[in-house]
């Protein structure tokens, strides 16, 4: 047996198929990594076909792009379509692709409804389309869907209303898909993590606008994590790795955070 063969044989996700959406970067591309790694085969999903493309010539031949924007329903449908053509089912769903919204501080006194609203179309819609799709192609054989929610949806977020707003719905979101799908007893999991300052490029632009040197910035961040370091997307990738599969079969409608400590203090 090949030593690929061998590590697709041994993997924790060997001979399923999973959905990562805006898995050209960051924790979207860890996750895509990880979840190869451990014996997944993996669609990637993306709005930027550069991106998304230079993501799985890295990653190699169990994975696969397709272009998508996770507000267009008919795109969600097109994406189970085509998941399940290639690799025969669908056992995962990563709901990533998020965006951060304003270039500026933004406050219930100055936030409008435009920008609220374009925010909560990517980060809330997405999700529930993500959602009402996975289930409908998971409820005959069960799997696992996990929602990228965030500190922000836990916490106040006076600086970013409307991405802390929409991370909040995405928490709340998730335990009722989790306790829709076990009434139906469908054998679909549903979760949440909740990630903070994590090294991706959204923290980076998060940094220019909160403070005047973003190094500064990223530095005070990091003294105020117990743990002493910024976290990375493989930190937020091995949690995802986990929920998504059967050693997290009694976890379901759950919040992880994965912050070093942040939340406990």
């Amino acid at each position: 047996m090949s030593e690929e063969r061998r590590d697709v044989f041994m993997g924790r996700l060997a001979d399923k198929a999973a959905i990562v959406t805006g898995g050209g970067s960051g924790i979207g591309k860890a996750t895509a990594v990880k979840l190869t790694e451990e014996g997944a085969s993996v669609v990637v999903t993306d709005v930027n076909a550069n991106t998304g493309h230079a993501a799985v010539e890295e990653i190699g031949g169990r994975a696969v792009f397709i272009n998508h924007d996770v507000t267009d329903e008919e795109a969600w449908q097109r994406v189970m379509d085509e998941s399940i053509d290639r690799f025969g089912n669908v056992d995962i769903l990563v709901n990533n692709a998020g965006i951060l919204g304003a270039s500026a501080p933004e406050s219930p006194e100055n936030l409008s409804l435009d920008e609220l609203r374009a925010v909560r179309k990517v980060n809330v819609d997405g999700v529930l389309l993500g959602c009402k799709h996975a289930i409908k192609a998971m409820k005959d054989r069960g799997g696992s869907i996990v929602n990228v929610s965030s500190l922000a949806g836990i916490w106040g977020t006076p600086s970013f209303l409307a991405y802390g707003a929409s991370k909040g719905a995405v928490r709340q979101l998730t335990k009722s898909v989790a306790a829709y799908c076990g009434k139906q007893k469908y054998g679909i999991r549903c979760n949440s993590v909740h990630p903070s300052w994590i090294v991706t490029e959204m923290v980076d632009d998060l940094s220019k606008f909160l403070f005047d040197d973003p190094e500064q910035g990223r530095e005070e961040r990091r003294q105020a994590i117990p743990v002493g370091r910024l976290g990375q997307p493989e930190d937020v990738a091995n949690a995802i790795c986990y929920l998504a599969s059967d050693e997290a079969g009694f976890v379901n409608g759950a919040e992880l955070v994965i912050d070093g400590g942040q939340f406990s203090q």
